[in-house]
């Protein structure tokens, strides 16, 4: 086992509206607030704090600089504050840190971008030309409160730079040397999160869902940065943006994917593919650094790659791919555009997670042309193909799962022939072929248990050897194969022989597949009943032999406890229980 150790991150998060500013400042006990933030939020803010609101300071500054802080300070001091709200970026935020940390009082932060430092217990500071970075929880503040509608009109370029710096904190903690499985799962969430909702926003700015998606991500995102150690790219961001004086978000959102690259994150080439499609700088000269001030820094190599913004070699991405093809869907009615698209990105996922090689892809092309070739109007293939890689009880599980008061359905396998001929009750459906003799007494009835008289039922099953008659070409006609209808008092009766354990045809593909994964051919003893009746849900299912080989390791994964059924003593006793249509 992995140790690990975890400790959930105190600061209540709210996701509402501005104008329960006031009932938050009042829950931590606040009657005499500094608001910080600039007019354009800060004025909405200060009528929501009402009486509360004691002062106003609206020179928040990027990467926090002391002397801000000091002047701030004094602010805070000739009012008497009683804690500190802060509505905006980072640098509202940061602020307020400074703030608490040099006088304990307690913080509510309104966020306005995908900053994420609002969930830390990490302050920046500037001095002299230096950025200084400490991590203590005297900073983290006390409450978070999100407002969705606040991000609505934040310029596209503002949100992607800053939604960008959110994912470099998902990032970080991902190849952190104290990640745990929740930052695992926090990671991957905002992850996913902020990576679906940038480019939508980029293309609709007004879209409410992606900018909660953007803002949740990031909310995500800083409570895994609060729970690990800060990495490779918190380490350079902090340093040349404080040293050079760089914007914040945008210094984040240039330096990510090189950083990801360098650190061999898969997912590397994707980040680059996102922010080459949104409209913020792709390179530090874009932000003002030369070369001259890259000389002598720490990893100097990958700043410079930033500097020119030259891409290292590596993996395309093929997200854009995916998406022209999902794209090429758009016009398809709704359900079909639903399947073909989770097809499409299931089997580009399932590629790229496996490095599918082209031999691979080749040999699996191949694999179904011989699928194809094989199947014929009495061996279908692919339905063994799915019905062997559990496909078919799948689908017949989620089905059957709508009916839960009714007799257990099973999958339909490959020897189903429509429209075997209609043999009146009491017939023989062995006709002569050897075999344990076996008499069966059917009923049909409804969830009420009342009986379904004139139900259609098709019965079909394999001979003593374990062949279908479609699969002896001496047997002229259907054997072991018939149509009934049930009487009036839902009844059915007809004799047969004892169903064996079988292989599946093995001679195909589908028979090579299951010899080089080192499985038998096998199915367990079995009869099949296929029952419709207009009104009704047709069932499909099948009656297995208690006590019968492979009922543990039946091939096609058909077997249900409630089908197992005693065929003693040469009687078949069972009563079959279908809803109704609507059900």
């Amino acid at each position: 086992m992995t140790s690990f150790s975890y400790a959930a991150n105190p600061v209540r998060v709210v996701f509402g509206s501005l104008d329960t500013l006031g009932a938050e400042a009042d829950r931590l006990g606040l009657g005499r607030v500094l608001l910080i933030g600039r007019p354009r939020h800060g004025d909405r803010a200060a009528a929501a704090l009402g009486p509360r609101l004691a002062a106003r300071f609206e020179d928040a500054t990027m990467h926090t600089p002391v002397d801000v802080t000091e002047r701030a300070l004094k602010v805070a001091a000739e009012n008497d504050v009683d804690g500190v709200v802060a509505i905006g970026g980072g640098s509202a935020t940061g602020l307020a840190k400074a703030i608490a940390l040099r006088t304990g009082l307690p913080q509510l932060i309104v966020p306005t971008t995908y900053a994420g430092s609002e969930l830390t217990s990490v302050l920046g500071e500037t001095a002299d030309g230096r950025k200084t970075t400490r991590r203590t929880p005297a900073v983290r503040p006390e409450t978070v409160l999100y407002d969705v509608g606040l991000t609505r009109s934040l310029p596209v370029p503002v949100s992607a730079a800053s939604g960008l710096n959110a994912l470099a904190h998902a990032v970080e903690a991902r190849y952190a040397p104290d990640a745990n499985p929740m930052t695992d799962l926090l990671a991957a969430e905002a992850t996913r999160l902020l990576m679906d909702a940038l480019p939508r926003i980029a293309t609709d700015p007004s879209d409410v869902d992606a900018r909660t998606d953007a803002l949740r991500g990031a909310w995500l995102a800083g409570t895994c940065l609060d729970a690990v150690s800060m990495g490779l790219h918190h380490r350079l961001c902090h340093h040349v943006g404080g040293k050079f004086g760089l914007p914040h978000a945008e210094t984040h959102a240039v330096l990510l994917p090189y950083v990801m690259a360098h650190q061999g994150l898969d997912d590397a080439a994707e980040v680059f593919e996102l922010a080459a499609s949104l409209p913020i700088p792709h390179s530090l000269a874009e932000l003002g650094l030369t070369e001259a001030d890259i000389e002598g820094e720490p990893e100097a190599d990958l700043l410079r790659a930033a500097l020119h913004g030259v891409r290292p070699a590596m993996p395309p991405s093929l997200k854009a791919l995916t998406k022209q093809v999902v794209d090429s869907f758009a016009g398809a009615p709704d359900r079909v555009r639903l399947l073909l698209t989770d097809l499409v990105e299931t089997l580009h996922g399932y590629a790229i997670r496996t490095g599918l090689t082209q031999d691979e892809w080749e040999y699996a092309i191949g694999f179904l042309t011989r699928a194809g070739h094989i199947t014929t109007d009495t061996r279908q293939e692919f339905i063994l193909l799915s019905d062997t890689l559990g496909v078919s009880s799948v689908v017949d599980v989620l089905t059957n799962s709508r009916t839960p008061d009714t007799t257990p359905s099973a999958v339909l396998g490959p020897f189903y022939v429509d429209g075997p001929p209609e043999t009146p009750q009491g017939a023989d459906l062995a006709d002569g072929l050897p075999g344990t003799p076996l008499s069966a007494d059917i009923r049909v009835v409804d969830t009420a248990d009342a009986p379904v008289a004139d139900a259609i039922v098709d019965v079909w099953q394999s001979n003593e050897d374990g062949f279908y008659d479609v699969q002896l070409p001496e047997v002229d006609g259907p054997v072991l194969r018939a149509r009934f209808r049930t009487d009036a008092g839902g009844r059915l009766r007809f004799r047969t022989i004892v169903p064996s354990a079988y292989p599946i045809p093995a001679d195909g593909p589908v028979g090579q597949l299951l010899d080089a994964v080192g499985r038998h051919p096998y199915r367990a003893p079995h009869v099949h009943f296929m029952i419709a009746k207009p009104g009704y849900r047709t069932l499909i299912t099948q009656l297995f032999v208690a006590g019968g080989e492979y009922l543990d390791s039946d091939t096609v994964f058909g077997v249900k406890d409630g089908l197992i059924v005693d065929f003693s003593e040469g009687r078949l006793d069972f009563t079959f229980r279908i809803s109704g249509s609507d059900a």
